[in-house]
């Protein structure tokens, strides 16, 4: 079985005027298909691995009896397609709320704001490509707040993802140019649980 992207769950311009829809359709059926593309291709040549979900690849990444290259191929498409079909699942036009998630931050953080201050922080102070995440650590159930570099997936070290911001320059280069700290503010509106 062949990894698919899944369906986008709000039409592209559902996030505007924050996330623009040209960016949301290029983001969504450029990047994402791409990952899941060049994913299943990696996986051609190992028929025992096709079938297997993607987190169970992901977490098993060091382990699995393939080729280098692929091995690098599989965590690097198969991290993209896993983290962004995270990504499109908490982007959300009514922006809900997670009353239970919102607890459990205030009582890591202090409060919202100081959570959203300390990711807002760490993701414009990400060098170069990658994602920034709230996670819960598996060993303590603390949640964190993560940099990870390309499309390294959280769980791939342990940590449960609770959410995750891309901070590709693809995400935003459209709207935002270089404007990563001005992408960074306004995604806050279009996230939800928070």
């Amino acid at each position: 079985m062949k990894h698919e992207l899944p369906k986008l769950p709000y039409a592209y311009t559902a996030l505007e005027p924050y996330i623009d829809a040209k960016t949301m359709e290029l983001h969504y059926t450029k990047h994402h298909q791409t990952y899941v593309d060049k994913l299943n291709a990696a996986l051609e040549k190992y028929p025992e691995l096709q079938g297997r979900p993607i987190e169970e690849l992901l977490m098993n990444i060091a382990s699995l009896k393939v080729d280098e290259a692929d091995r690098t191929a599989i965590r690097n498409h198969g991290g993209g397609h896993f983290n962004h079909s995270l990504f499109w699942k908490y982007l959300d036009p009514s922006n809900q709320k997670d009353k239970l998630l919102i607890n459990e931050i205030n009582l890591s953080f202090g409060s919202v704001d100081e959570f959203k201050k300390q990711f807002t922080d760490s993701a414009a102070k990400l060098f170069g490509s990658g994602w920034t995440w709230l996670t819960r650590n598996n060993t303590n159930s603390k949640l964190e707040i993560k940099n990870l570099p390309l499309q390294d997936a959280p769980i791939m070290t342990g940590l449960e993802p609770i959410f995750g911001l891309d901070v590709w320059e693809h995400a935003y280069y459209l709207k935002y140019q270089n404007r990563r700290p001005e992408y960074i503010e306004n995604w806050w509106h279009v996230l939800k649980l928070i």
